[in-house]
């Protein structure tokens, strides 16, 4: 009986790497309003079942070693628990957001301050761009969406600030409106000298992107996990790792098997109550990655 060839290709070794993340309590969590196509105020939602969920994923950073940092949530502000939303931090740097929609740019001073109380060098920017959502940081490069929030101004905006290269990618299907909920970022620490991989693994849904947009992360990515719509579409990307513990969600299946296939280590995390506001397990996560 011959051993099928997939079982004599070697599991890459993963590490998890510590991490230190800013989130926010949804204790004003509701759906009053919509600005992405996940919204529909007429749904009823459970603010206890949303700080339920949130204090698991909470908790589970925490079991496995991480730091995780509070910001205050705002009455009036149920998106503030979205905390990927409130910046994009590296070495130490915050460029906090510009929100799109109205409902949300309350939110940008409380995030710039939380920052310069805690000892960021904190930029205010001129360009509509939200956080994290839309930037994502792949080894020294940072991958930038546009498309539905942030705009292409932002991406030139934010390679100043860091002093570093932008690959611009345009987001074409409006469930998936920031980069965070189409692409993830495997690998937050690269390089073999720091316990890392050479280059940083990344999982994306081709079909969000345009085919520019295809066309780079292929050419960049060529050993990317490409994750199906049954895991698209249930925020199966919009996952959070440390470069072992991949936590997504429960219903991404498919993706659960490809990561695990990888010599990644998914858990499962349900937020289905803050999916009601379009947002995901990596929305309620800020990387704050120090000097």
């Amino acid at each position: 009986m011959s051993t099928p060839e997939t079982s004599t290709i070697a599991t890459p070794a993963r590490t998890a790497h510590h991490r230190r993340y800013l989130m926010c309590r949804p204790e004003h969590f509701t759906v009053s309003y919509t600005i992405n196509p996940w919204m529909e105020p007429a749904n009823p939602t459970d603010t206890a079942k949303a700080v339920a969920q949130w204090q698991t994923l909470h908790d589970l950073y925490i079991e496995l070693g991480h730091e995780v940092e509070l910001i205050e949530p705002l009455a009036g502000y149920p998106d503030m628990v979205y905390t990927a939303n409130g910046g994009f931090v590296i070495g130490g740097r915050a460029y906090v957001p510009k929100f799109r929609f109205i409902e949300r740019q309350g939110e940008a001073p409380a995030f710039a301050d939380w920052f310069r109380a805690n000892g960021f060098d904190t930029v205010e920017p001129e360009e509509v761009n939200e956080g994290e959502g839309d930037f994502l940081l792949a080894g020294d490069v940072i991958l930038a969406g546009t498309g539905f929030r942030s705009t292409g101004d932002s991406h030139r905006e934010v390679g100043e600030v860091f002093g570093r290269e932008v690959v611009s990618l345009n987001l074409v299907d409006p469930r998936f409106y920031h980069l965070d909920t189409a692409l993830t970022i495997l690998d937050p620490v690269v390089g073999v000298g720091n316990g890392g991989p050479e280059r940083a693994n990344i999982a994306y849904l081709p079909h969000a992107f345009d085919e520019e947009s295809q066309r780079i992360l292929a050419e960049r990515f060529p050993d990317a996990i490409r994750v199906a719509d049954a895991d698209g579409a249930v925020f199966g990307l919009n996952s959070a790792s440390d470069g072992y513990n991949v936590i997504i969600s429960p219903r991404a299946t498919g993706f659960e098997k490809q990561l695990r296939e990888r010599g990644y280590n998914p858990i499962m995390i349900d937020l289905s109550e803050l999916l009601l506001g379009g947002g995901g397990i990596k929305c309620c996560t800020l990387e704050l990655r120090g000097a």
